[in-house]
């Protein structure tokens, strides 16, 4: 079968749109026709970071879109079924069965290497093989092949692109409240960088009444959605170094509660360590430096927690459907974030969230 798919030859390099030839899935795939794919900062980090010989390689990974096939083996998901797809997991490992299916044994193998785990490719051009498979599905394509485990039957009513983002960026950020905060109405959170994950977070502690919500970024525009969903904006622009945990310890009564960090930025990870009130917990869910400097005795003496955390600790098949009824009810409101941009208008879109004009792109098809 062809597929029309955003290739891109080389680290850095943009991204081009190609014919390239995908598999007919096998008995235990399944093969979806890509509607709407949102835009990850994880798939402009990554593209720049991997090593040449993992080129070419087609991204995308908050693929929504029509279930064109199924293999044999599939239960549950049927041709013509509206679905969203997100990361895999092998469902059998102990972190699997034990809920953590976000810190599966073969995330690495099964998300980001490229191939199937027994080496094949999901797609070629002129028959030489093409890196796919990025979180079990390369999305930046019109068709797409996913798994049980990634792939979830959603309402038929529901917008795919404001589905999408559900696949990775808004699960993460929610996630990180509901599932791994999970705050009570006399609680503090502090946002740092409240860019498409961050706003999903912010929308997320509103929803739950989670007291007292902080969002800190260095652009206004993205501090006033989230003064949107009731929360402070703090714009650390100009300001003297400790300011902005000042501020927070002002407006939280000598503490947050709680916060998220999608910065990765370690000045603002020890920052946000810093601000947290005894006891407090911090929940790291950007990937950007190895190394992290926190003051010791702070941690120590005050029982602070600094923890990292992976698609904000979901597992897809139920948490995509329980955030699109949430988003469907209007407890959660992120279908404002969106801005849709043609297929090959991707680099367009590239550059504009680069450039802190949108928040989240999703490309339709």
């Amino acid at each position: 079968m062809k597929t029309r798919a955003a290739i891109v030859e080389g680290p850095g390099q943009p991204f081009r749109l190609v014919e390239l030839d995908i598999d007919e899935p096998r008995p235990d795939e399944i093969l979806v026709r890509i509607k709407a794919v949102g835009l990850c900062h994880t798939d402009l980090t990554i593209k720049e970071m991997l090593p040449a010989e993992m080129f070419p390689r087609v991204f995308g990974h908050e693929g929504a879109g029509v279930v064109e096939a199924v293999g044999s083996e599939i239960e549950g998901v049927a041709v013509g079924d509206q679905v969203v797809m997100s990361f895999r997991s092998c469902r059998e490992c102990e972190r699997c069965r034990t809920g953590g299916v976000g810190y599966c044994e073969q995330t690495m193998a099964l998300n980001y290497m490229g191939y199937r785990l027994d080496g094949s490719t999901t797609l070629h051009r002129d028959g030489t093989a093409v890196s796919g498979s990025f979180f079990g599905q390369s999305s930046f394509s019109e068709l797409a092949i996913g798994s049980p485990d990634n792939v979830v039957v959603i309402d038929p009513d529901v917008d795919l692109s404001v589905a999408a983002p559900f696949g990775c960026g808004f699960q993460t950020g929610a996630g990180a409240v509901l599932n791994t905060i999970d705050p009570d109405p006399g609680s503090s959170l502090v946002v740092y960088g409240v860019g498409a994950v961050g706003l999903a977070a912010v929308a997320a502690a509103a929803a739950r009444g989670g007291g007292t919500i902080i969002a800190v970024d260095t652009k206004d525009s993205r501090l006033d959605h989230a003064a949107r969903f009731g929360a402070v904006g703090i714009n650390p622009g100009g300001l003297p170094d400790g300011a902005v945990v000042d501020e927070v310890r002002k407006l939280t009564g000598g503490g947050a509660t709680a916060a998220i960090d999608t910065t990765a930025v370690p000045a603002v990870i020890s920052q946000a360590v810093r601000a947290l009130a005894p006891r407090g917990t911090l929940v790291v869910v950007g990937l950007g430096e190895s190394r992290l400097e926190l003051d010791a005795v702070d941690l120590m003496q005050n029982g602070k927690i600094v923890r990292g955390c992976i698609e904000g600790d979901s597992d897809p098949l139920t948490m995509i459907p329980e955030l699109l009824a949430m988003q469907s009810s209007g407890a959660l409101r992120l279908d404002d974030l969106i801005t849709t941009y043609r297929f090959d208008e991707i680099n367009t879109a590239v550059a504009d969230v680069a450039a802190g004009e949108v928040v989240k792109p999703v490309l339709v098809f």
